[in-house]
């Protein structure tokens, strides 16, 4: 099986899928000075869009790594978590409290997800 890389870059790639599994980040990328609701709410959109270019979806998560800056918001973070989950579809979660490459970001999200059975891999490695 090949590595398909979308969107590949010199230090990364959008997303990268092997057998049908993807791996992806997601940092807040429209407004920095909102507080973590708000970056919460961001990534997690922007996760939404990452599994639909691979023809998944938020209930085909494997797993999330949490990356907060401030354990403070954790409590903020959970309340946009949870209501982001249809009943009892949350992947396997580890959250840890990390400084991010940059001071604006007050959350980041590393996942790792399904890949759908139509999506059509590009001939890339």
């Amino acid at each position: 099986m090949k590595i398909h890389r979308i969107n590949a870059g010199v230090r990364w790639s959008d997303i990268t899928v092997y057998n049908r599994t993807a791996y992806f980040v997601e940092v807040p990328d429209a407004d920095l000075a909102a507080d973590i609701r708000a970056q919460a709410e961001q990534v997690l959109g922007q996760a939404e869009s990452s599994l639909a270019r691979i023809g998944s979806n938020k209930n085909q998560l494997l797993s999330a790594t949490i990356y907060l800056t401030d354990f403070d918001n954790l409590a903020g973070l959970n309340e946009v978590w949870d209501a982001w989950f249809d009943g009892n579809t949350a992947p396997s979660r580890a959250c840890v409290n990390a400084q991010l490459a940059d001071p604006r970001y007050l959350i980041e999200i590393a996942f790792v997800a399904v890949a759908g059975e139509s999506f059509d891999f590009p001939e890339t490695n």
